[in-house]
């Protein structure tokens, strides 16, 4: 395949662009600038909140697309292109399972902010590594605010602890695991996958123009979208089962090394 006929690449954040440290390569903008040069599409896909990965991406926000909450809310120049949406129906539902399980804290994620009823300190630190717009409410079934996504959070570790109450509804939504200590469930349809199938239908790319980046579960769906899908080194053993080609880890900046060697394949 020609990786010189690129039209649009999809990137992961934890764990996949930045660092074990949370923190983004400032040589990352230099290369999408020469990305954005050559007339390619870059969009972040991340289970992270649309306001917080804004603020992480602020250079340029206006020029990248973000599929936030796992592909469920994907924002262009500060513009809804789509959304897949809970009813209320559904948040009942989910909200009643998850307060029956002792580790969970129980998220609301919704276009406007993300609704939390625990205050503990720990909780609230951790949470605000990935969301920057939340509110602490009574009851988090009693919002306004559409929602995109029911996560919870879970410091004692989500895949062996939380994920158990929640598996038996895997064929109604989509249950993922999306870091040691999240779980996400949201939409069936709603996942990074849907979100990367719609943008190529979008901007005109096919999968063998297309190339993406992940490490963890819910990025299993977006890794059959591309021919050049890559796990990172450091990711999950189901992704890496899927993906086509490997990265090194995050700490060694995979993804970076990937796309330079992309801009070097271009520039001949």
């Amino acid at each position: 395949m020609d990786k010189s006929n690129i039209k649009l690449i999809v990137s992961d954040v934890d764990g996949t662009l930045l660092n074990a440290s949370h923190q983004l390569n400032p040589k990352f903008f230099d290369v999408f600038e020469q990305l954005y040069a050559a007339g390619i599409t870059f969009v972040v896909a991340s289970g992270r909140q649309y306001q917080n990965l804004r603020k992480l991406f602020g250079p340029i926000e206006d020029r990248v697309i973000f599929a936030a909450e796992n592909g469920s809310y994907v924002v262009y120049q500060g513009r809804e292109i789509h959304s897949q949406t809970l009813s209320s129906e559904q948040i009942q539902q989910l909200v009643g399972i998850g307060r029956n399980v002792p580790s969970a804290n129980l998220v609301l994620c919704g276009k406007k902010a993300a609704y939390i009823e625990n205050n503990d300190p720990v909780f609230i630190n951790h949470l605000s590594t990935y969301f920057e717009s939340f509110e602490i409410v009574p009851d988090i079934r009693s919002v306004d605010d559409d929602i995109l996504k029911f996560t919870v959070c879970d410091l004692t570790g989500s895949e062996q602890n939380s994920y158990p109450s929640f598996a038996h509804l895997f064929d109604h939504y989509q249950v993922k695991v999306s870091a040691d200590t999240w779980l996400d469930i949201s939409d069936k349809l709603a996942h990074k996958g849907n979100a990367v199938s719609m943008l190529q239908n979008m901007y005109g790319a096919t999968k063998e123009q297309t190339m993406v980046f992940g490490d963890y579960l819910n990025d299993l769906e977006m890794m059959n979208e591309a021919y050049f899908s890559y796990a990172m080194a450091n990711g999950h053993p189901e992704v890496k089962g899927v993906a086509r080609f490997i990265a090194k880890n995050n700490n060694e900046d995979g993804v970076l090394e990937v796309l330079e060697r992309l801009i070097g394949i271009m520039a001949i």
